[in-house]
């Protein structure tokens, strides 16, 4: 029996790249960067039309009483990005019968660094500076599809964080929600297929459908 999925998409900088300790280490304590990071995945989902990353970024570190500068410096330490345990080995075997992608809320210049760092390439990276718009909006999913050339059907999202599960029950995208860090689903956001917090599950996932 043919595999159900021919291809998998992710979430980028929470599913597959450790942004949280950048973040931290960039605000200077955990605490600091979690109020960062959580205003900023709010300011990024709920803002539909691309604005430029950045000035989202400098205006969640307004928003929590962090000086808007550190956007600048996160900016310096994006290189420092780095993947979670288990990403690599997951990927590497994921991509011998799959071709892979990811779907990330950034500027194309930090998405392409990004997707650099995960050590995995990638056949499609998609950015919310190219789609014009953010996620969960259903645009860039859908831009990730038509550089696939594959119908939702045939694809799996795998996101890092619930907020995506607004945009991939719009497109019809199957989903499996990688929650390495125990974030809790927003009000109204549609259940995954299946969520773990290890990334190695997915493989089961995938092996079983």
């Amino acid at each position: 029996m043919a595999q159900k999925y021919q291809a998998i998409l992710f979430d980028l900088l929470t599913a597959l790249l450790d942004s949280w300790t950048v973040w931290n280490h960039t605000a200077g304590s955990e605490q600091a960067g979690r109020a960062w990071r959580a205003e900023y995945l709010r300011l990024t989902y709920g803002c539909g039309a691309y604005q430029p990353y950045e000035e989202l970024v400098a205006q969640a570190a307004q928003n929590v009483g962090l000086a808007p500068q550190l956007a600048q410096q996160l900016d310096r330490n994006w290189r420092s990005l780095q993947p979670w345990p288990q990403v690599v080995a997951t990927l590497t075997r994921l991509q011998q019968n799959h071709r892979l992608g990811v779907v990330t809320n950034c500027s194309a210049r930090l998405g392409q660094l990004a997707a650099d760092q995960v050590g995995v390439p990638f056949e499609v990276v998609v950015t919310s500076e190219q789609a014009g718009f953010y996620k969960p909006d259903p645009r860039p999913y859908r831009l990730a599809l038509e550089q696939l050339g594959l119908p939702a059907e045939r694809v799996l999202f795998v996101a890092g964080s619930a907020y995506d599960m607004f945009g991939t029950a719009q497109v019809g995208l199957d989903t499996f929600w990688h929650n390495r860090i125990g974030l809790a689903a927003p009000a109204g956001a549609p259940a995954p297929l299946a969520e773990s917090a290890q990334i190695a599950d997915l493989l089961q996932f995938v092996e079983t459908r």
